[in-house]
């Protein structure tokens, strides 16, 4: 029988974590365990090992047991003792030795591709991390020291004040701190809303209306909620709100919509409220890139037609960075105290932390800079897409820029697959636009490619964009 032992070694600040046998030669064994960290690279070069005493303490042996097997694996060359240092691991030129002796079968790597036109994610190289890292020291230095135990499931207070002043400053959202809930992102809202599973509950009900094309997995994770998603079919204008039928819910992106591009039209914003009061239903409007506009005036939020009829969903994955896991939920009353509930443990809750920091960043006017200068940033690069396809490519359409961080190029009918394919093989990573069209919808399919343009960072970007004109097929 093997017991375990953990030296909490105190006085030098790490932990040793060795195995001796209950029975048999001690002096032996700690050699032997010694050797085997060393070797296995748990012990790596320089690693200062527990005086003689407190390991003795720790693991019940003598102290001469200690003394004498660290002077055994000194005279091996595999640790040094010098006076004022203590010992400590030495140098080794033998390599470590593999964990498992059964070789294994790697599974196999995906080609990292050398051009990333994915939608989806801004330039991570222009994240404002002195602006951030400012807000996040001002804000743990003021904040209250019960921001720091159990807190509100409806996030900071800090944070929804800020948020409400700034939704209805910049996407002109009618709402107060109350009706803001915190989630860490619209995959998040979606699973609060509709349940964890298909036994999970949830505070909406299916059929819900989507647009015809929109992303995958939103569409995978409602069906593992069980909820049944109709496809409205889309033109210039947006989704035919019109052919809304007996469904609960819509989800719409009416800002810019996702793919093909485009504001979901006036008319048709009153026409979606409209059913919604009728049908005592609900809006989902998913604002996932609302502040990216470059070619017209601002498109308010949809919410602002009616507060009680419209489920406002917004983060900062676009804006600032997905890694931050951070977005809100702006409710209708009657709904916030059942997504509260199903918020449920803390466990799910966003990081404190963050939360003051961002709120520190809203307030301070650090984000509405950040977004001013991202907004420039990518317009640019918007531009310069737009200008290589006319000069290489004429006969490409290019959809879907006057906002957000992406553009539909329309291909000839019956290339998309072969574009994307061709693409691979260069080394360019990109969507073709049926990927994500509805398999339920009966709208005519599209060829094309969904191409970001924001996240290739600057010097890499001029070379992605050339690489792309040069797998486009031919007129």
């Amino acid at each position: 029988m093997t017991e375990s032992w953990v030296n909490s070694a105190q006085r030098i600040g790490v932990d040793l974590h060795l195995e001796l046998p209950a029975t048999g030669g001690r002096r032996a064994a700690l050699i032997a365990a010694l050797r085997d960290a060393v070797v296995d690279g748990r012990l790596p070069p320089g690693t200062r090992l527990p005086p003689y005493r407190s390991l003795a303490a720790d693991l019940g042996v003598a102290r001469n047991t200690v003394a004498d097997a660290y002077a055994e694996l000194v005279a091996e060359g595999r640790l040094t003792a010098r006076q004022g240092s203590g010992t400590r691991v030495a140098d080794r030129a033998e390599p470590v030795r593999a964990a498992a002796r059964t070789p294994k079968k790697s599974p196999p790597r995906a080609r990292v591709p050398r051009h990333d036109l994915r939608q989806g994610a801004p330039d991570a190289s222009e994240f404002p991390r002195a602006a951030w890292a400012a807000s996040y020291r001002r804000a743990l230095q003021s904040a209250p020291s019960e921001a720091f135990g159990p807190g509100d499931p409806a996030g900071r207070p800090e944070l929804r004040e800020a948020l409400a002043e700034y939704l209805a400053r910049a996407r002109g959202v009618r709402t107060e701190p109350g009706r803001i809930v915190i989630c860490s992102g619209f995959a998040h809202a979606l699973r609060l809303l509709f349940g964890q599973g298909r036994t999970g509950g949830g505070v909406l009900r299916g059929p819900l209306a989507v647009e015809a094309y929109g992303l995958g997995f939103h569409r995978q994770l409602l069906a593992t909620a069980g909820v049944r998603t109709v496809p409205l079919p889309l033109d210039e204008g947006g989704a035919l709100v019109d052919r809304l039928g007996r469904e609960r819910a819509v989800l719409l992106t009416p800002a810019h919509q996702f793919p093909t591009g485009g504001p979901l039209h006036a008319e048709r914003r009153a026409t979606v409220v409209d059913w919604a009061r009728a049908r005592d239903g609900v809006v989902l409007e998913d604002d996932y890139d609302g502040e990216f506009r470059y070619d017209r005036k601002p498109v308010g939020a949809v919410q602002g037609l009616d507060p009680e009829r419209v489920i406002f969903i917004g983060s900062v994955s676009k804006s600032l960075s997905p890694a931050l896991r951070l977005g809100w939920m702006v409710l209708p009353e009657r709904y916030v105290d059942a997504v509260l509930a199903a918020k449920g443990e803390r466990e799910a809750w966003a990081s404190v932390p963050e939360q003051l920091a961002l709120a520190d960043f809203v307030v301070s006017g650090s984000y509405d800079r950040h977004v001013r200068r991202m907004r420039q940033r990518y317009r640019h690069r918007r531009d310069r897409l737009v200008e290589a396809l006319a000069a290489h490519a004429p006969h490409v359409r290019v959809t879907g820029v006057a906002a957000g961080l992406h553009a539909v190029l329309r291909l000839p009918p019956g290339t998309e697959a072969s574009t994307v394919k061709a693409a691979t093989w260069h080394g360019v990573a990109l969507d073709g636009l049926g990927a994500f069209r509805h398999p339920d919808t009966d709208m005519a399919a599209r060829d094309g490619l969904v191409v970001g343009y924001a996240t290739p960072p600057e010097h890499a970007y001029a070379a992605a964009v050339d690489a792309l004109c040069a797998v486009l097929p031919p007129p």
